[in-house]
């Protein structure tokens, strides 16, 4: 394994990628190109180059220590800072997983007409069996299989913009930095809180880790890091390809459509303007991303419990009890785009929390010897952190007002 080419290195960045077009994601984007049409093109790509710096720094640090950041984390706080500490952690992975069951029933009802309960059981049931290959075959099928979902996500809600491309001139003008208003600040920083995730950080530390293990040394950490690089790069690209396309196919066919301020409006209004065609691959792409998605969130959740508390709960078990809010909030009717909009706001809180401890563990030359990041990455990575919390502190007080 030590010996292997570059691209079998690939995988752990594509695992985490999925965070990044999330159901949370596909609200935000559409809606931002619905309202606003090309204008916040520009959010989307600042947030993409930012989550590709975050992520790998996560990486970085699970190749270099061995450990995973839960596990750095809870090795240095007491017994009260560690439970504190996992309890927003896992409120946090709980809001993420709300919106990934949300967003595979919304995807099953425009399929099939199930009823948003029923389909949020299937979404839970299926990804019950996706954890079950990664515990039974390892963690390579497992990245295999989320990188084929990664695939139809990409090709779901890309398709569109095949039949109806995008106005090159007025794309080009989206990556200018404006805003039109509050409405479009608020949403900024929504499509941000749903691209820079909280469990995305935690877990491509073990995800790197646990491909990798820990380097054996110098030059076979400069290699896995090196190979790392190109792994969150390809994987965070193509997340934000996705992502950018989902808000100019909606800049593209929803700008001034009524309804379109839901993912269900959203899909009848594509149909319309693009043909049933286009609209079914476009909820195939919703369901592959919930399920992919929700997969990957139980996974980060057990990462976190396990480097915190240093329990280690049966994945099924864990899978069952963070079910448990979604199928409540679907069964007791509430609008499901709304409750996707409240999971990204509530995510808001828990991103500093990522965001601080992984900047500070990745510059302290005493846990990651030369691997540790100079002052010129750590003035980038202040600055990155320092933009993320800003726009989310925006978020939540935009959204209390």
């Amino acid at each position: 394994m030590r010996r292997a080419r570059p691209f079998l290195l690939l995988g752990p960045a594509f695992v985490a990628a999925i965070a990044y077009v999330d159901p949370g994601n596909v609200a935000a984007n559409l809606t931002s190109g619905a309202r606003y049409g090309y204008l916040l093109v520009w959010v989307l790509v600042v947030a993409n180059v930012m989550a590709a710096l975050v992520q790998y720094q996560s990486a970085k640090l699970g190749i270099v220590t061995g450990r995973t950041l839960p596990e750095l984390l809870g090795e240095r706080m007491r017994r009260g800072g560690r439970i504190a500490f996992w309890a927003q952690a896992e409120l946090v992975a709980l809001a993420t997983d709300l919106a990934e069951v949300i967003g595979g029933a919304i995807a099953l009802q425009l399929l099939f007409n199930l009823p948003l309960l029923l389909g949020g059981v299937i979404v839970g049931a299926v990804s019950m069996a996706l954890l079950a290959l990664q515990s039974r075959f390892g963690q390579r099928p497992f990245e295999r299989v989320i990188v084929g979902l990664l695939a139809i996500i990409a090709i779901g809600f890309l398709a569109g913009l095949v039949i109806r491309p995008p106005d090159g001139v007025a794309v080009i003008a989206g990556l200018v930095p404006r805003f039109s208003g509050v409405g479009s600040v608020l949403l900024a920083a929504s499509m941000l809180g749903a691209t820079v995730m909280p469990h995305a950080i935690y877990v491509h530390s073990a995800l790197a880790r646990d491909r990798h293990g820990m380097a054996a040394d110098a030059a076979d950490r400069v290699r896995l890091l090196r190979g790392t690089k190109w792994d969150v790069g390809i994987a965070l690209t193509l997340a934000g390809i996705v992502n950018i396309g989902m808000l100019l196919l909606a800049a593209v066919n929803l700008r001034g459509v009524a309804g379109t301020d839901t993912i269900v409006g959203a899909h009848d209004a594509i149909g319309a303007a693009l043909g049933p065609g286009i609209a079914l691959v476009f909820a195939l792409g919703l369901l592959a991303s919930g399920l992919a998605s929700t997969s990957v969130g139980s996974y980060a959740g057990a990462t976190i419990m396990a480097g915190l508390l240093h329990v280690r709960v049966p994945m099924f078990v864990r899978r069952i009890v963070t079910l448990i809010p979604a199928l409540v909030v679907l069964g007791l009717g509430v609008d499901p785009t709304f409750a996707l909009i409240v999971s990204q706001v509530f995510l808001s809180f828990g991103i500093p929390f990522a965001l601080i401890p992984l900047l500070r563990l990745t510059g302290n030359r005493e846990l990651m010897g030369e691997q540790a990041n100079g002052v010129p990455v750590r003035i980038v990575l202040i600055v990155v952190v320092g933009l993320v919390i800003a726009l989310n502190l925006a978020l939540i007080v935009l959204s209390a007002l």
